[in-house]
Formats: C-alpha cells, sequence, structure tokens
C-alpha cells in the first residue's frame, strides 16, 4: 500500500503536461533569495524594531508582506528539497537533514528548464542527489557568488531566467556582521528565551548576521537594477526555518516553521500590502509555474497562489502541514518524530516519541541551552521552559490568537470548542500522513535510509558512543 502511494509524485516525470507561453517576453524572471535558519519575527518589517534589515524592509514597501507562510520541516535539507520538489518532505523521499529526494523526481530547474528558462543557483546547496538538481551552479560555496551573479543577469539578455540566491547567513556559527551594533543589555527577549548573559551574547550575534545577510539581499537587488531588468523581476525572499535558539529551529512551532516572505512583482503585487493567506514552501513552484505562464501539475502537493499575489483571492490553504525527523541529526535523538497541522488559530502538535529526550546540538553541548539549564536551579521559570524543550507529552495544542509562542498546552485540558477542533485537526493529520505514505514512528526509524551514506554513519557511531558511556539511558 505505502509503495502506491509514492506512485503519484515519481509518475510527475510522465505525467505532467506544459503549456508553454507565446514568447519570453510575456515571463518574468525570479530572483529568490533564502536565509538561513532565520526567525520568522526578526526582521523589522515582521515586527522586530531593533533589529537592522534595511533591505527586506524596502521590499515590503515595494510589495507584499506573507505572514503566514510556513516551511514544511525545520530543518535546511527537507525544507529546501520541498522547494525545489513541490513535494512535502515525506513523499519526496528527503524527510530527514541530510538526505536525498527518490530517484527520478524533477526539480525546479526541470520544470522552468522546459518552459525556456536558465535556471541557477548560488550559495548553499543542501540537497541530493546532485543529478536530480541540474541547476547552473554560480560559485563553489556556501556563499553566494556576487561577481557570478551579476554576469548571470547580464549574459541572460532577453531570455528569462531564476536565480536561487541561497545566503549561509544568519545559520550558526554566528560570526558575520557587527555584534557591537547590538549590545546585548540593550535587547528585548521574547518570552520563550531564558535571560542569561549567554542568551543576550548569542542573539547580539545572531542579530549582526541578520543584518550582514541583508547586506547580502542587498548587493543582489543593487545587481538587478543596474542591470535593467528589475520591472521585469519577480523577487522572492524567504526567511528558510527558524534561528538555533532553543524553540526554534528543529521544533513545529511558529518560531520553528514560519517564515518570513515578502514578493515584489512590478505591475503584478500592489506596493506596500500584506497577506495572511496560509502559504507552504512547497507552493513556490507551483506559483512560478504559473507565472511563467503554465499550468502546474495537480500532483504536485503544492499549488498555485498567484492570486493571492495579484490580490484577486484573499484565501489560499485552510490547513498547513510540517514534519520533523530528529533522528540522523547531529547528536540527535534515537527517534523523536514530529508532525503538526496548524489552521488560522489552533496548531496540533503529535510527537511521536514522546516517550524519548528531544535532543540535538543546542540541548547536548550548547552553551546558550547549558546556562538556561545553570539558571534553572533556583528559577522555576527557566525550569519550565528547560523541561518542555526536552520532554514533551504526545499531543501539544494551542491557541496562536492568544499564544503565539506556544507556552500554555491546551491538551490537557481544553475547552469542549477547543476539544472539537483538536478532533478535526487530528483527523485532517492522519487523513494527510496517510496520503504521504506516512508511518509515524515506523517512517522515523528508516530515516538512516534516505541519507547520505557519510551522515548516516556519522550518526551511527555517536549513537554507539551514547550507549557505550550509558549516555542515553532517557531513550
Amino acid at each position: 500500500m505505502r509503495r502506491l502511494l509514492l506512485l503519484p509524485a515519481i509518475a510527475l516525470i510522465t505525467t505532467l503536461t506544459l503549456i508553454a507561453p507565446t514568447h519570453a517576453a510575456d515571463q518574468p524572471n525570479f530572483l529568490v533569495f533564502v536565509g538561513d535558519d532565520m526567525t520568522w519575527t526578526d526582521a523589522g518589517c515582521f515586527g522586530n524594531s531593533e533589529v537592522r534589515t534595511p533591505h527586506i524592509d524596502q521590499l515590503a514597501r515595494e510589495g507584499m508582506r506573507l505572514t503566514a507562510c510556513f516551511t514544511p520541516a525545520p530543518m535546511c535539507s527537507p525544507t529546501r528539497q520541498a522547494l525545489y520538489t513541490g513535494l512535502f518532505p515525506v513523499r519526496n523521499g528527503a524527510h530527514p537533514n541530510h538526505s536525498r529526494i527518490h530517484e527520478g523526481l524533477r526539480t525546479m530547474p526541470h520544470y522552468l528548464g522546459d518552459l525556456g528558462y536558465r535556471v541557477a543557483l548560488t550559495g548553499k546547496r543542501h540537497f541530493g542527489p546532485n543529478e536530480s538538481y541540474p541547476f547552473e551552479f554560480l560559485g563553489k560555496n556556501k556563499n553566494p557568488d556576487f561577481d557570478a551573479i551579476g554576469k548571470f543577469v547580464r549574459d541572460a539578455g532577453s531570455a528569462p531566467w531564476c536565480l536561487m540566491v541561497c545566503s549561509n547567513q544568519p545559520h550558526t556559527p554566528w560570526n558575520r556582521g557587527d555584534a557591537e551594533a547590538y549590545p546585548p543589555q540593550s535587547l528585548t527577549l521574547p518570552p520563550y528565551m531564558v535571560d542569561t548573559p549567554a542568551t543576550r551574547k548569542g542573539l547580539s550575534q545572531y542579530y549582526a548576521e541578520i543584518t550582514y545577510m541583508d547586506g547580502e539581499l542587498g548587493r543582489c537587488l543593487d545587481i538587478l537594477d543596474e542591470s535593467g531588468q528589475r520591472d521585469r523581476t519577480c523577487v522572492v525572499f524567504l526567511s528558510e526555518q527558524g534561528s538555533s535558539f532553543p524553540h526554534c529551529k528543529w521544533t513545529l512551532y511558529d518560531t520553528g516553521i514560519k517564515a518570513a516572505g515578502v514578493v515584489v512583482w512590478p505591475g503584478v503585487v500592489e506596493p506596500g500590502t500584506t497577506s495572511d493567506a496560509l502559504i507552504s514552501y512547497v507552493d513556490l513552484l507551483p506559483t512560478m509555474i504559473e507565472a511563467a505562464g503554465s499550468t502546474p501539475s495537480d500532483e504536485f502537493d503544492g499549488r498555485s497562489f498567484l492570486k493571492v499575489l495579484d490580490g484577486s483571492q484573499q484565501q489560499h490553504r485552510e490547513t498547513i502541514f510540517a514534519v520533523q525527523t530528529t533522528r540522523g541529526i547531529i547528536k540527535g535523538s534515537e527517534a523523536y518524530g514530529i508532525r503538526c497541522v496548524r489552521d488560522g488559530r489552533y496548531k496540533y502538535i503529535l510527537n511521536l516519541n514522546a516517550e524519548n529526550e528531544f535532543s540535538n546540538t543546542v540541548s547536548q553541548d550548547g552553551n546558550i541551552f547549558a546556562s538556561w539549564k545553570r539558571k534553572a536551579r533556583n528559577d522555576p521559570e527557566a525550569a519550565e521552559l528547560v523541561e518542555s524543550y526536552v520532554r514533551r507529552p504526545e499531543v501539544e495544542f494551542y491557541d496562536l490568537e492568544s499564544d503565539p509562542f506556544e507556552l500554555n498546552n491546551l491538551a490537557a485540558d481544553p475547552t469542549p470548542a477547543q476539544k472539537d477542533r483538536m478532533a478535526e485537526l487530528r483527523s485532517r493529520l492522519n487523513a494527510w500522513m496517510a496520503q504521504q505514505g506516512d508511518d509515524g514512528a515506523a517512517t522515523e526509524m528508516q530515516a538512516l535510509e534516505r541519507m547520505s551514506p557519510r551522515s548516516a554513519d556519522g550518526y551511527r557511531r555517536w549513537r554507539a558512543q551514547q550507549r557505550r558511556s550509558g549516555a542515553d539511558s532517557a531513550d
């Protein structure tokens, strides 16, 4: 049965019908800039008055802010591969980190290439196998190559192009930018953080790297302006999953899966607008295909939100889904799978391995979380934040209107109306998992089979060392 559920994804190779536009002049260019490990709240135009993001903020004035945009996973590799395939992580095969999609699946370079586009990528890749992603690669490292970007844009001429600019910022280590511009004691901490000197120092360094990343975006926009192609280019900024602070990356809280999204498209997107339509990363590729004049296949998990961008439609999805696979990540738990479904107000989280302790580099050896644990010895609020990060019940349920940072789990004592909504969301989650071929805990245990051999072997060696030392007795 599971094999049959995966067949529609493979069938994309043979069943997609593309309707090419009449001429290239009708097709916009696409410049998509992705920031790495940045919590969605941490830009000026998304409500953070302390971090300096002048270029993101300028894009927001020129286009549309997407205030309910979500990644399908809170880790780099699954998120990016969902973006490039239009399929959710379990269905495309890349649900663990350092993973690869199923052999034969088509990706962004295939679809847009069929429509006459040059499709290039510069900066971070983090996908596999390489042959499934025939981008025109600009530069050889994780950082964008701006000389190569300039040459690519200048050489394109009248042909349409798509350029993915994938920054490695503000991914740890936070060592870019001017941290002195953010004095630690002057910063306001969100309520999910424990106030310690290590937290404040880390936040200062993280904000500095966001500003550095914003400068990279600015250089891309300057190149675009100098080329004279700004008016025919759709510019998209996405923040990817959350930062490496506890409660963010590797979790399915909004600070882990919500993305800051901005779209500027002269003549299509009205400047200075905002949309709260529920949108997923898997929706971007179908939107680009439709914007290029073609009809995206209905076998994508994603759906075009072009009508949201042109203002003719206010809503898009009823629910958002996301997955987290901790098995295989550096210093990760033997198994700690998480699934969630979210509507416009409530979120239902299912912890598939709630009997285990949630583990990653943050909880194992991060100096910030270590400072939280030290403070927790004498501070009940700190103790609660520490405990809720590493140990959670099977079900979590949050009212995001009253509790946007998801600190008050209502699952144990919901109102009658909330209980009904919990049941409805669980039913939708079950149906989605079945459609994806997701067998829950069993799928988690197969994660190493979907990873690169090097990453899987490294994880096995670390787990073996943990077992020998008795350090994982909690698992």
